[in-house]
């Protein structure tokens, strides 16, 4: 089925009772978990903790599989070689960078949404210029075909930048907005390779660019893993039937769901934290602020990160990191010629958290 794709914003009937209900089931979950994350005062905590769960999720999304573990470790060991991981390792850098562009710009435009791609495929293909792209099903037949144009990709791209960023256009709320967003992104479908993972991206970074978060922790790709298959269809539903209201009350619902859910995780974090700087205070000499969130960051660490991340001596990162192993607050397991150190508590949550 050829493409025909109307520029933004449309005359969309979208204020109906089951979109506004969850409209404002999820407008009160993303408030609620917006402060919850100022409770960690490290935002790299959250952002590197639960980045790379999103990063896993997305990518598995793509059949890019990988687990925990091995992300953890490539995220600290450029040696290690694990393509999967990497890959996962290449999204959190995508993410880490588009926050960063949209943080000092207030703005999330097409040249940011390249740089995404960039990371994520090591690539500088841009914007595609060839025809021939289709998206098929598992049956390996045509489903959908994108724009094939070169000069229309990069109008329809050119007009998506200006829905984004000119809230003059639409006055429809933001988390309206944004299902419509990733609807038109993904329809476009604007690269070669990487158009889930960037579109996923552009969820989180509208949400910041919005002001409904601080901080890039609302990820959607775990909902849409356990929701893959109507999340097909409700794509496809709208560019056939025009079904609209279903496709934002299923996005919304998605944003509800995962929010509590991180709420829930972000305050196991924050009580495993305070039972961590409760023993280190009390059962050795040298608590530092710094050192229990470097513990935290990094659920798998070395001697030469901390040293590194800490500013000390070999010596001294050693001996942090030896005795909090006999504390058993850290587990000390040897890994090719490396020796690391995992935090096992936090590592276990999150195993069960971004499981």
């Amino acid at each position: 089925m050829a493409s025909s794709i109307i520029p933004l914003p449309r005359d969309l009937n979208l204020l109906t009772i089951p979109v506004l209900l969850q409209l404002n089931s999820a407008s009160r979950a993303l408030a609620e978990l917006k402060g919850e994350a100022k409770t960690i005062p490290n935002e790299h905590i959250l952002i590197n903790t639960l980045g790379l769960g999103e990063a896993k999720d997305s990518s598995a999304v793509e059949n890019i599989i990988t687990t925990n573990d091995e992300i953890f470790r490539a995220g600290i060991d450029d040696s290690y070689q694990n393509l999967a991981a990497k890959e996962v390792q290449n999204y959190i850098s995508a993410l880490n960078t588009g926050f960063q562009m949209v943080r000092e710009t207030g703005l999330l435009l097409n040249r940011t949404i390249l740089a995404i791609q960039s990371e994520l495929e090591n690539n500088n293909a841009g914007f595609r210029v060839i025809p021939g792209t289709t998206l098929k099903n598992n049956l390996g037949e045509t489903v959908y075909e994108p724009p094939q144009d070169r000069e229309e990709i990069k109008d329809l791209m050119g007009n998506l930048e200006k829905y984004i960023n000119d809230n003059n256009l639409d006055t429809l709320d933001p988390l309206i907005k944004m299902a419509i967003i990733h609807h038109q992104f993904e329809s476009i479908h604007p690269f070669y390779d990487g158009n889930g993972r960037t579109g996923r991206i552009i969820n989180i970074l509208y949400l910041v660019k919005e002001g409904l978060l601080d901080i890039p922790v609302l990820y959607l790709s775990h909902y849409i893993i356990q929701n893959k298959l109507l999340y097909y269809h409700h794509l496809q539903a709208v560019r056939e039937n025009n079904e609209w209201e279903a496709w934002v009350v299923y996005l919304l619902k998605g944003v509800e769901e995962t929010a509590y859910q991180t709420i829930y995780l972000i305050k196991e974090i924050r009580e495993l934290m305070l039972r961590y700087k409760t023993r280190m205070r009390e059962e050795t000499t040298f608590y530092r602020k710094e050192l229990l969130e470097h513990l935290f960051q990094h659920p798998y660490t070395k001697i030469q990160i901390m040293e590194k991340a800490l500013n000390i001596h070999r010596n001294t990162a050693s001996t942090y990191l030896n005795t909090l192993t006999a504390l058993g607050l850290t587990e000390k397991v040897r890994l090719g010629r490396s020796n690391y150190y995992i935090n096992t508590a936090l590592f276990d949550l999150l195993r069960q958290g971004l499981a």
